[in-house]
């Protein structure tokens, strides 16, 4: 069984995870504050991006970022309440006063940070997601939303001008009743059914791998798998488990302990699937604390556990990776302990983190959703309460310092 170390972002004391089973263990330990000769992208935040947004429009919980061809950074956030109840997730609907009018759900900003365009909401010919979730602009310019409301089973994709080309999956295709929640209204219940070909179980994100054209669907909440369509006709293609097992819904893994063996099966949300250069599929398990690697046709290569203490939620959110010909670094947006970690790809070690909770700028709540440019620039969205986008400034490579680097504030140099 192969082990692999992998530096923990904490002062002070080292965590083994022993990992049963096919895969590697994690290593993770202090990084040395001077003198250890490791070496990571440097970054400061931007506290003047993006610009204000016209019409007294306001942001929702901002649960999904991408980066066009052009350097155009793309968001999807939500209008309303996870419940989709009466309540809005921007602003109150209709406003109180002046300020506030939720945003469109779709906006595109250029790299200055102006607004230059926005879409979204019920159309002709589809099912708007009653809670989206997740966005990615392919290497065709379009746009794909994944549907992940307690009905949505469907994900969507269009132009970037907002044209409709595609619905994938069916909404409600998987409810099967209603139960009464804690408020006392009646709310649709779900089925799981990992193994289905038609439609999803409240998908997380969709990417495109741009070489072979294939849309990967983190499915997600509901699901726990990996799907691949064709990009072009949505036909499901394939579809694997944790470790490339097959799904299997009846597996109940009960709350997650970092003591505990590693569960055979995805924990999830299965939250993000990101497709490097050399053709290796990086799999968020966020509620396992855990980033999985396969290749496209789901055989399993490796994992790296991420932050094993962290519980509730959650630490591997989403990735990004570095803009060099080899993707050397990977950044890892953990909203529960409100940082973003820099790992060395090779090696899956995490180098330092940045960040801390907080709503100033280089600041999180709950990030959620992480991005790079062509120029190496990070750009990141939060949701619940932090409801924003924020883009981080790449300051070249240097030398690692610091563990946690803490508010990337800027130094004026």
């Amino acid at each position: 069984m192969m082990r692999k170390r992998n530096l923990f972002i904490g002062a002070g004391f080292v965590a083994l995870i022993i990992a049963l089973g096919i895969g590697s263990t994690v290593l993770e330990r202090s990084v040395a504050a001077q003198g250890n000769g490791l070496e990571a992208p440097m970054f400061e935040v931007d506290p003047f991006w993006p610009k204000p947004l016209p019409n007294h429009w306001i942001l929702g919980s901002t649960i999904g970022i991408s980066i066009d061809s052009r350097d155009h950074v793309w968001i999807i956030h939500r209008q309303t309440t996870f419940a989709a109840r009466t309540e809005i997730g921007a602003a109150q609907d209709p406003p109180l006063s002046e300020c506030c009018i939720p945003a469109p759900n779709i906006l595109e900003f250029d790299p200055e940070g102006n607004l230059v365009s926005y879409f979204g909401g019920p159309g002709d010919g589809y099912e708007w997601p009653t809670s989206n979730h997740g966005i990615w602009v392919d290497h065709k310019d379009n746009i794909w939303i994944g549907g992940n409301g307690g009905t949505d089973a469907h994900i969507l994709k269009f132009t970037r001008a907002g044209e409709f080309l595609m619905q994938i999956g069916k909404a409600s295709a998987r409810v099967s009743g209603t139960r009464t929640n804690n408020a006392g209204d009646e709310v649709p219940v779900m089925t799981r059914d990992s193994n289905d070909m038609e439609s999803f179980g409240r998908v997380a994100q969709v990417t495109v791998d741009p070489e072979t054209n294939e849309a990967y669907v983190s499915d997600g909440y509901y699901n726990k798998r990996i799907v691949v369509l064709d990009a072009d006709t949505g036909e499901f293609k394939r579809y694997w488990g944790a470790y490339g097992n097959k799904p299997d819904d009846s597996v109940n893994l009960g709350r997650y302990s970092p003591d505990a063996p590693p569960a055979q099966q995805f924990r999830g949300p299965v939250h993000c699937a990101k497709v490097a250069n050399d053709g290796l599929v990086y799999v968020c398990d966020r509620g396992a604390d855990r980033l999985q690697v396969f290749q496209r046709d789901g055989t399993f290569v490796t994992e790296a556990i991420i932050a094993p203490q962290t519980l509730n939620q959650g630490s591997t959110w989403d990735i990004a990776f570095s803009k060099d010909a080899d993707q050397k670094y990977i950044y890892l947006a953990d909203g529960q302990n409100m940082k973003v970690y820099i790992l060395l790809r090779e090696t899956m070690e995490v180098l330092t983190s940045f960040g801390d909770g907080g709503r100033q700028p280089g600041q999180f709540f709950a990030v959620h959703s992480i991005e790079t440019d062509s120029q190496g620039n990070i750009y990141t969205t939060e949701t619940y309460e932090g409801k924003r986008v924020q883009k981080f400034i790449y300051k070249g490579i240097g030398p690692v310092t610091e563990s946690n680097q803490g508010v990337l504030w800027p130094t004026g140099g």
